[in-house]
């Protein structure tokens, strides 16, 4: 089989459709945890551990261009093009991987449990051979007379 037909049997058997509708539908589910976690949680656990904002740690790589007078906030330097080692934002992304991944898990989990297939009912018993149903109606027959 050539490398085009098999393509064309993948792509006709819908598998392309349903992997684009998958990345379409996982960007927009991947923006509504980075905003839970942005603008809900993060900002919870920076009240937990004293006003935290792990957006603004960072190592400057390098000093402000001289006559920078903006705020030495990451936002600020990013924009000032100076070069940092933003371990916070990393922290942060961290966080969102792992909270995609929990609901992740929970929603294969709510998916598998709601496709589990009931338990097969017991199969009635084979119908006997023909000769043996021929035997025993004779042998009731023969009950019956004696």
């Amino acid at each position: 089989m050539s490398m085009m037909s098999e393509f064309k049997e993948f792509a006709v058997k819908g598998n392309v459709i349903d992997l684009a509708v998958g990345v379409i539908i996982g960007g927009a589910f991947g923006k509504i945890v980075d905003s839970l976690v942005k603008d809900m949680i993060m900002p919870i656990v920076g009240k937990i551990f004293g006003g935290l904002d792990f957006s603004n740690y960072f190592v400057k790589l390098a000093d402000a261009p001289a006559g920078y007078a903006g705020p030495m906030t990451y936002e600020g330097l990013s924009k000032a093009g100076v070069p940092l080692f933003a371990y916070g934002n990393f922290i942060t992304v961290a966080i969102n991987f792992i909270i995609l991944a929990f609901i992740i898990f929970w929603m294969v989990k709510l998916i598998n449990s709601a496709k589990k297939e009931p338990a097969p009912a017991p199969e009635a018993p084979p119908a006997p051979p023909e000769d043996l149903v021929v035997l025993r109606e004779i042998r009731d027959a023969l009950r019956g007379k004696y």
